[in-house]
C-alpha cells in the first residue's frame, strides 16, 4: 500500500449532474474544490488527482435494474415521462442524467478502487454520496446510488467485509436497502429521526436481514441535536460495532446537511463539529484496517456557507494535517463564491468557532432525549455484536 497517499476523485465534468432550480446545485462541488486548492491541501505531498471514468453498464446492474437505466436514457427526451421516480420536484429529469450519474459512479468507484488494490491509503470523492437511489427508483435527488456501486465492486473484487459510515442528516436508506441481507456489509447510519424528516426510515429495529442480523445500525436523533449529543452518539454507538465487526475498509458518506445552517433539516451541528467526526472516521480506519478510508460527499445545501468548508476539512482529514478551524478563508474564493451565490453570506473563517465538546456517554441518563436515542441504538444492535449495551466500555 502507498504510504500517505490521498487520490482525490475529479473531473469538471462531475458538475454535469445538474437538476436546475434545486437544492442540490453542484456549485457546492465546484466551490470545495476551489477552496481546497486555494488552501494548498489539493497540492500536498501525496495528494493524486484521478480522473475517472463513467461506471459500466455491468458496474451499474450490480445494484439497479436493468430497465431503470433504459428509464434514466429515456426520460429526459419525453417530457411526459412518469415512473421509477423520475420526473418529480426532487428528481427532475435532465440532459445526459444517465451519462452525468454514470459519470459520479464511476468516480466513487475510482476511489475505491486506488485504496482497494494499494495506489492510495485513503481516497475522496466530494461529488459522490448519492445514498437514496434505490434498485429501481430514483430518490431524494439521487439517481444512481455511487456508494453502493462502489461497495458491490469492492465485494466482486474480493472484499469480505465492508464497514458503511454515513454522518448524513438523511438515513442512508438506498445503501442499507441494497445490502440489508448481506452480512459482508455493516451500514451505520446516524440521522435525524424519521419520525421527522425524509426518508421515514432509519428506525433502531432496522438492524439487518436473515443471516445479516446486526449489520444494519441505525442512530435516529432527535431535531435539535448539536456538536455535544450528536458525537456523543458518534462515540457511544459506531466504534464499537466498526470494531466488533472488523472491516478491511471504511466507505463514509459524509453530507453536511446536519449543519444548523442547512434549510432543509434540523440538526444543529456546526462545521467544527463536522471536521471532528472525520477524524473519528479516519482514526478508525487507522486502527481497524491499516487506514483505508474512502470518504464521498452527500446532502449538504448550504451551498456556499457550509458545504465547502465542511468538505475541504474532510479532503484535508484525508490527505494529512487536518485545517486549524481558525484559518481564514481567502479573499479571492469569498469573491469566487459571491459571483456564484450573490446575495449569499460568505463564510471568513473555516470553522464557527465552537470547538465541540469532549462527551461519553454513560448508562442511565434517560432525561436526555439523546441518550435515550443512544441506549436504543445499542439495546437494539449491540447484543448481535456480543457487546453489552448498557456498559460504557463496550
Amino acid at each position: 500500500m502507498a504510504d500517505d497517499t490521498t487520490a482525490v476523485v475529479w473531473d469538471k465534468a462531475l458538475l454535469d449532474y445538474d437538476m436546475g432550480d434545486h437544492p442540490l446545485n453542484p456549485v457546492r462541488v465546484e466551490l470545495t474544490m476551489a477552496l481546497a486548492r486555494e488552501l494548498g491541501v489539493l497540492n500536498r505531498p501525496g495528494v493524486q488527482l484521478i480522473t475517472p471514468r463513467p461506471a459500466t453498464e455491468a458496474e451499474l446492474t450490480r445494484v439497479h435494474r436493468a430497465d431503470y437505466l433504459d428509464a434514466v436514457r429515456q426520460a429526459p427526451i419525453d417530457p411526459f415521462f412518469l415512473g421509477w421516480g423520475l420526473n418529480t420536484p426532487d428528481n427532475p429529469v435532465f440532459d445526459g442524467m444517465h451519462e452525468s450519474s454514470a459519470r459520479i459512479c464511476g468516480a466513487s468507484i475510482a476511489a475505491v478502487e486506488a485504496v482497494w488494490h494499494g495506489a492510495a491509503r485513503r481516497a475522496v470523492n466530494v461529488a459522490g454520496g448519492l445514498h437514496h437511489a434505490m434498485p429501481a427508483r430514483a430518490a431524494g435527488f439521487c439517481v444512481y446510488n455511487d456508494p453502493a456501486v462502489a461497495i458491490a465492486w469492492l465485494l466482486d473484487h474480493g472484499a469480505q467485509r465492508v464497514a458503511y459510515l454515513d454522518v448524513d442528516v438523511h438515513h442512508g436508506d438506498g445503501v442499507q436497502a441494497v445490502f440489508y441481507n448481506d452480512p459482508r456489509v455493516l451500514t451505520v447510519s446516524l440521522h435525524e429521526t424519521p419520525l421527522a424528516l425524509f426518508p421515514g426510515t432509519g428506525f433502531c429495529d432496522e438492524t439487518g436481514g436473515p443471516g445479516a442480523e446486526g449489520t444494519a445500525v441505525n442512530v435516529p436523533l432527535p431535531p435539535g441535536t448539536g456538536d455535544a449529543g450528536w458525537l456523543r452518539a458518534f462515540h457511544a454507538v459506531v466504534p464499537s460495532v466498526v470494531r466488533a465487526f472488523a472491516p478491511e475498509i471504511i466507505v463514509s458518506q459524509c453530507g453536511a446537511d446536519a449543519h444548523r445552517l442547512d434549510p432543509l433539516a434540523d440538526l444543529q451541528l456546526s462545521v467544527d463539529g463536522q471536521r471532528a467526526a472525520y477524524i473519528a472516521m479516519r482514526a478508525l480506519a487507522d486502527e481497524l484496517c491499516e487506514g483505508r478510508w474512502v470518504a464521498m460527499g452527500g446532502g449538504g445545501y448550504a451551498l456556499v456557507e457550509v458545504v465547502p468548508r465542511a468538505w475541504t476539512h474532510l479532503l484535508a482529514v484525508a490527505s494529512g494535517e487536518p485545517l486549524d478551524p481558525v484559518t481564514r478563508v481567502p479573499k479571492s474564493w469569498q469573491k469566487l463564491a459571491a459571483d456564484r451565490r450573490p446575495g449569499t453570506p460568505v463564510p471568513e473563517m473555516m470553522g464557527d468557532g465552537t470547538p465541540p465538546p469532549q462527551e461519553t456517554w454513560s448508562p442511565g441518563t434517560d432525561t436526555d432525549p439523546v441518550d435515550r436515542a443512544i441506549l436504543a441504538a445499542r439495546l437494539a444492535v449491540f447484543p448481535l455484536h456480543g457487546l453489552d449495551p448498557h456498559d460504557p466500555r463496550d
